[in-house]
């Protein structure tokens, strides 16, 4: 009874144990699928960066409503087609690290648009709309005094700024010196003003209220009554051919069933599917700790043997009941001879001949012989091997 318990109280553990890997296991997964989108989303803060219809972190939404307040019209567009088309003499073209260009000739008819133009950024084909730039390196971001005559610097004070750094044309001015140019550079090209910010996260909500930010923005993009502001498009096809995409009836980009859902919902999805595997793989191969049970019957050994040789006489299987015999001999004749149990029947025939000094060829022939002839010499055989088993007890 001990030993049963404590057989049963060793599976249980092993199987709390194997449980409990797999609750691990399917933890893990879950926490890795739950980490997969934000280790493959691009490296930019979340939601729409540097659009001023945005108001996560990386947006600038709270920029656009400064602007607004102080009677700047922000006109949003998402084409190069769309910008040139609301350019004029009066308005400001703001492009930035944000914006899609599509291809070198949208920059070039951007360059060509009437107006103004500030470049916030990494912007793309900076060569085009700021021909006049020389890009100088790539500076840490902090704060920066403006040491510059520029009055939109010198009113903004000190400035979250860094990124490129840049060298103008001769009559241009630099602010805001990192390495061995500047982060802010202004200089006239063919009538219109083009302005060069290395950097653009001072213009997002994250980074608007840090020292003079706010200020050097709305001194910077709201230098004209209107401002052209150029960002990410719906549809990045859009861009690429230059178009102003299909719009619905308020004007908005129209938009299908699937644009409507969110991003996060095909991950959620994804993890649950996985989840889901996971937990029907675990359940599906546990067969849990062994249970021991009583049995209904008693069965006594000697009903056992005795149904088994009836078994083999009526079978008339003389070969298999001297084998078994001659096997279940050998088997308790080992370890009273002192050889191990791996022995072979000659090797226990060997040793018990030299052990009760009888010549090792009978012995032999006890244990290793051909089948009985028949149901005599089966019995004789029976109890030749009783026999030699005494003598190797009394020996």
């Amino acid at each position: 009874m001990t030993a049963t318990t404590t057989g049963t109280t060793t599976g249980a553990r092993r199987g709390r144990g194997r449980e409990a890997a797999w609750i691990s296991l399917v933890v893990l997964l879950v926490l890795g699928a739950a980490a997969l989108p934000a280790l493959l989303a691009p490296d930019r803060p979340p939601g729409r960066l540097l659009d001023p219809a945005d108001t996560s972190l990386g947006g600038s939404a709270a920029l656009a409503r400064l602007l607004e307040a102080h009677g700047v019209e922000v006109v949003r567009v998402e084409t190069p087609g769309a910008a040139v088309a609301a350019a004029g003499p009066e308005t400001l073209l703001l492009v930035t690290e944000a914006s899609m260009l599509g291809d070198h000739d949208a920059a070039v008819r951007l360059a060509e648009a009437p107006g103004d133009r500030l470049i916030a950024g990494h912007a793309s084909y900076l060569d085009v709309l700021a021909a006049g730039l020389h890009r100088k390196g790539v500076e840490r971001t902090r704060s920066r005094p403006p040491r510059c005559a520029l009055r939109e610097a010198v009113r903004a004070g000190d400035v979250y700024t860094g990124g490129l750094s840049f060298s103008g044309p001769p009559g241009s001015t630099g602010c805001y010196p990192a390495g061995d140019g500047h982060t802010l550079v202004r200089y006239t090209e063919d009538g219109h003003t083009v302005t060069a910010l290395g950097d653009a996260s001072f213009l997002t909500n994250l980074r608007l209220a840090d020292d003079g930010n706010a200020a050097l923005a709305l001194n910077l993009a709201g230098a004209r009554p209107k401002l052209v502001w150029l960002t990410w498009p719906d549809d990045p096809d859009d861009a690429a051919d230059g178009g102003d995409g299909a719009t619905g009836a308020d004007g908005e980009p129209a938009r299908s069933l699937g644009d409507l859902i969110p991003g996060g919902v095909n991950w959620a999805v994804l993890q649950l599917v996985v989840a889901v595997a996971v937990t029907a793989l675990w359940r599906g191969r546990r067969l849990g700790p062994v249970v021991a049970e009583r049995l209904p019957v008693v069965v006594r050994a000697s009903e056992t043997v005795e149904g088994r040789g009836l078994l083999y006489r009526s079978r008339r299987a003389r070969d298999r009941a001297a084998l078994a015999l001659r096997a279940a001999t050998a088997d308790r004749l080992a370890p009273l001879l002192g050889v191990p149990r791996t022995a072979t029947a000659e090797e226990v025939a060997d040793a018990a001949a030299a052990r009760t000094g009888q010549d090792p060829g009978p012995v032999r022939a006890l244990l290793c012989g051909p089948e009985p002839a028949d149901d005599a010499a089966l019995v004789a055989l029976a109890a030749q091997l009783d026999t030699l088993e005494r003598q190797v007890r009394d020996s």
